[in-house]
């Protein structure tokens, strides 16, 4: 009961009436250069850029999905409050009604399941559970006209009456306008039908006496329909105007530290002018390099323990000593930040290790999900050494296996002379 057509819905209906826009990125700077009016609905299109109906966000999904719940619990309670006056009335024809009431309950606990369970989305299944609803709507009210006497009719008739009223919001929210709207239609002949099952005879009357509270409903569920369209056009449009500006400001600071310190170095008088002064500076180049290729390369999607490695491996470029980060995909929320750190913090221990004992200036660190966990695995190609005579200092007992221990993971050292060294930093979720 996700309304991913209702996002359709909504995004065609909050493009209409403005112009088509050449840019794909339209922003606050067009909205500068821009003299003419422009609507808030044009204002907002402008800022967020183009919709994509083909794409689905999740994220976005399962935030808006839940609008369905509002329909749904107002069956549950609707439907109950319906059945307990009916019974209070004292009418016959009490077993067509309550066995209408519980299954009519019980669809609506499973809708509500459904929405809070925790696997994607799946449309197919969504259209599924809504047919369902539709035919047990049709034949909830069927039933029990055709069951109860007609003295209990307009009591009985309640109870798949608020099923339906549900049922009108419901296809609105989940589907659009024109699906609550075919089934107000479908009421009048359906509440005709019920008339003629129960007294023999098709009033007319009858068939519309409730069609202004199901246009009433029908009005409600639009408007908040349309609420929730504006309302998530205009968290998009700010969202991604303010998000533009973060990255801007994020970019200028990277630029600002790397390569423009590193070109002021350059011009300073009488760079250059010594071996040790050329040495530094293609260090540094070398360094602030490294850091730029992985800004751009580096830990996208790989989340916050990618972002402080790759950090640390720019850390050790200023140092003489080249990382290479491999980051496979990586949830987000897999590690806590205490373990986080503790990984950082123990690779770090084991990159300065190999810029005092490898001999070599060049080193390999992987991150990836192995074990139920999270491995970093630190590899390099130099001198390496015995471990059953690993001089003292290096710092593997404490810096790097205990600080992991502590935290709940493991560290293994591997090494052996002249076939380098691997570290592996391993660390459940």
């Amino acid at each position: 009961m996700s309304p991913p057509r209702a996002a359709s819905y909504l995004g065609t209906l909050l493009r209409r009436g403005a112009p088509a826009m050449a840019g794909a990125t339209g922003g606050l700077d067009d909205e500068v250069a821009d003299p003419a009016p422009v609507s808030p609905l044009a204002r907002m299109r402008r800022m967020a850029g183009p919709v994509d109906l083909a794409a689905q966000d999740n994220l976005l999904l399962r935030a808006t999905r839940y609008v369905a719940m509002v329909p749904l619990v107002y069956r549950v309670l609707a439907v109950a409050g319906a059945l307990v006056a009916f019974l209070a009335g004292d009418h016959g024809g009490v077993a067509p009604v309550v066995a209408v009431a519980v299954c009519s309950i019980a669809l609506n606990l499973y809708g509500l399941r459904w929405l809070f369970r925790s696997t994607p989305f799946h449309g197919g299944g969504a259209v599924r559970l809504l047919v369902l609803d539709v035919v047990f709507t049709v034949a909830a009210n069927l039933v029990v006209a055709a069951t109860v006497p007609a003295p209990a009719f307009a009591a009985a008739m309640q109870v798949p009456g608020k099923h339906l009223l549900g049922g009108v919001a419901l296809l609105t929210l989940a589907l659009g306008v024109g699906f609550g709207l075919g089934l107000t239609v479908l009421s009048v002949p359906l509440a005709g039908a019920a008339w003629w099952l129960n007294s023999g005879v098709f009033n007319v009357k009858q068939a519309f006496a409730g069609v202004g509270t199901i246009v009433g409903v029908l009005v409600t569920a639009t408007g908040a329909l349309v609420l929730l369209g504006l309302g998530t056009r205009l968290a998009l449009a700010y969202g991604i105007r303010h998000g533009r500006e973060a990255e801007r400001a994020r970019q200028h600071r990277m630029l600002h530290d790397t390569v423009l310190q590193t070109l002021e170095t350059i011009a300073l008088p009488g760079s250059g002018s010594s071996e040790h002064q050329l040495s530094e500076m293609r260090r540094l180049a070398r360094a602030q390099a490294i850091e730029v290729r992985q800004t751009i390369e580096g830990a996208e999607g790989s989340g916050p323990l990618g972002e402080k490695l790759a950090a640390l491996a720019a850390e050790m470029a200023r140092d003489g000593l080249r990382a290479q980060l491999v980051m496979a995909e990586l949830d987000p929320d897999t590690l806590t930040e205490v373990r986080q750190v503790a990984i950082r913090d123990a690779a770090r221990e084991a990159l300065r290790n190999t810029l005092k004992h490898s001999g070599t200036d060049r080193v390999v660190v992987r991150a990836e999900e192995r074990d139920g966990g999270v491995a970093v695995v630190i590899r390099d190609h130099g001198a390496g050494f015995d471990e059953a005579d690993r001089p003292p200092g290096f710092g593997i007992s404490e810096s790097i296996t205990a600080r992991l221990a502590e935290a709940g993971g493991q560290a293994r050292v591997e090494s052996s002379p002249g076939s380098g060294t691997r570290v592996t930093l391993w660390m459940p979720r």
